[in-house]
């Protein structure tokens, strides 16, 4: 069992992931911003910590994940303005390179963006700064001495998927199902010898357990 603190348990990957670690038995801690979401995530059998992602500071989050064994970073500004957008995104994970530094975090897991993502259709305002913000957080945790994985899932589809995905460090574009990646990333982390990676995700033909043992280099 890993004691595993979530920053976006109630999105649409941090939502679905919760069950599934707690399932493998695992404790799981989620940042939640509003009142309403505790009890939500009670019910999930997660312990809910409530602050805004966007107010609080690297030592206050350094406070949260104390004693963590790993943390998985799932939020997003969902294209809520720019601020929002270079807080949460950006700001977000910087935040949390400096806690688990200070901590003894040694694992984190980043959900980020397909390089392809949108690439195809006209764009909307703040895209480009969207996409520069998690390259930018992207660098960050890549040039940190955490042990770090990458998540860069294509376009997200609000669907709990097969358990089938397509993985690896540079692979074609796609859709892939927010369940699916929720359950790589659980995989992922009950297979800890994975670490400094950044794979690419997509729905795919290969069931999760099998794609993630196929990225092991032991």
């Amino acid at each position: 069992m890993a004691n595993i603190f979530l920053i976006g348990a109630t999105g649409g990957v941090g939502s679905r992931l919760v069950p599934d670690l707690i399932a493998r038995g695992h404790a799981v801690t989620g940042l939640h911003r509003k009142p309403e979401q505790a009890e939500a995530l009670r019910a999930a059998g997660a312990m809910p910590v409530e602050a805004d992602l966007m107010e609080i500071s690297a030592s206050d989050l350094e406070m949260m994940v104390q004693g963590s064994d790993a943390v998985v970073f799932s939020a997003g500004a969902a294209g809520s303005g720019l601020d929002r957008t270079t807080a949460i995104d950006g700001d977000g994970p910087v935040k949390l390179i400096e806690a688990a530094r200070k901590t003894g975090v040694k694992r984190v897991y980043l959900v980020s963006v397909f390089p392809d993502a949108g690439r195809s259709r006209e764009r909307r305002d703040g895209f480009e700064h969207y996409m520069a913000e998690k390259k930018r957080a992207d660098a960050a945790l890549a040039g940190s001495e955490l042990d770090y994985v990458i998540i860069r899932p294509g376009t997200l589809q609000s669907e709990a998927g097969d358990g089938r995905v397509r993985a690896g460090h540079a692979i074609p574009y796609g859709n892939v199902a927010r369940g699916n990646v929720a359950a790589f990333i659980a995989e992922l982390i009950d297979t800890p010898s994975i670490r400094r990676e950044i794979f690419e995700l997509t729905d795919g033909d290969v069931p999760v357990a099998e794609a993630v043992a196929s990225l092991r280099r032991d």
